[in-house]
């Protein structure tokens, strides 16, 4: 039953860490282009020249 005091602590703190990750990850604008990288895998950049 102890435990419980060092584990509820723990736990809130790694989900404070977790919800301050999110955060900083809206900010930067990692989620700004979701279907860019998918529709960028289809292109083929090393397509050779025509003509």
């Amino acid at each position: 039953m102890n435990v419980l005091f060092y584990l509820i602590p723990i736990s809130l703190l790694l989900g404070g860490i977790a919800l301050a990750a999110f955060f900083w990850s809206l900010k930067s604008g990692q989620y700004d282009d979701l279907n860019g990288a998918a529709e960028r895998i289809l292109y083929d950049e090393d397509e050779p020249p025509r003509g």
